[in-house]
């Protein structure tokens, strides 16, 4: 009886262990600190390239990530014009230290042109742009859809993992209520990725190396960290809402600083 007492209680344990989530907090930091991964490989010889291939594929949940949160900021902001204005304002600092940077590391061939801002912030725009909270008339929804489909092409083209990221970020919103939809969509985004990556070399470990590397198509490991995530926001400090802000530059410039030093 007793025994059958200490297993009932053990499953119940095990089962609160399991059911228990993060909040947006949480995840926050620890995306922050699996980032690193993809990018310490930038000071040459810190890591093989074999294992630089594997942190790159490791941390393509990272991007979609903070692309399903911008969501999340989209959705739940009280002021969508200062979040917008945030994001772009950061993508502009963003710009002008990499520039800086690039201009004083150029003798030795340093460079740093990581802008996760930018892809967020046309990400939120093009949600703010084809997602009005309000009616509008046919041809103002046309011309707004253009607009999405402009800076989606521009987006996928121009900024840092923007081919996985944009598109992603427009199926979570558009589907966020239908998930059996969004999934299916998730799919063929995946498919397109995996297939359009897909290059056969002389051994199966260039192969591999390659996949690696071109392995955009792994942001599904994102969605353990979805399933993970319980809606709520964590602490709401300003040291909370602003560390990524801060984190993320600074960790890529103190990177690239460290890079051009040993080099």
């Amino acid at each position: 009886m007793r025994g059958n007492v200490c297993y009932t209680q053990c499953r119940s344990k095990r089962k609160k262990f399991v059911m228990k989530k993060w909040n947006e907090t949480q995840l926050k930091y620890l995306m922050a600190a699996v980032m690193i991964l993809d990018h310490i490989p930038h000071i040459t010889g810190i890591v093989s390239p074999m294992w630089e291939g594997i942190f790159h594929a490791m941390t393509r949940c990272v991007g979609v990530w903070f692309a399903y949160m911008a969501m999340e900021g989209f959705i739940h902001t009280r002021n969508l014009k200062d979040y917008l204005i945030r994001l772009w304002s950061w993508a502009l600092i963003m710009f002008a230290g990499n520039s800086l940077l690039n201009a004083l590391f150029a003798s030795k061939g340093v460079m740093v042109n990581n802008n996760i801002f930018l892809t967020l912030a046309i990400g939120v725009t093009m949600l703010w742009i084809g997602f009005p909270r309000k009616e509008m008339e046919q041809k103002e929804k046309l011309w707004r859809w253009i607009g999405v489909a402009g800076l989606l092409i521009f987006g996928s083209l121009f900024t840092e993992g923007g081919i996985t990221m944009l598109p992603f970020l427009l199926i979570s919103y558009s589907c966020r209520n239908r998930k059996g939809l969004r999934n299916l969509l998730y799919a063929f985004l995946w498919a397109f990725l995996l297939v359009t990556s897909i290059q056969i070399y002389d051994t199966w470990h260039q192969t591999l190396e390659m996949m690696l590397y071109n392995s955009d198509w792994l942001f599904i490991t994102v969605f353990p960290f979805i399933a993970l995530y319980n809606g709520q926001r964590g602490q709401e400090t300003s040291w909370s809402k602003y560390f990524f802000y801060i984190f993320y530059p600074a960790h890529l410039w103190i990177i690239t600083l460290i890079a051009y030093l040993v080099k």
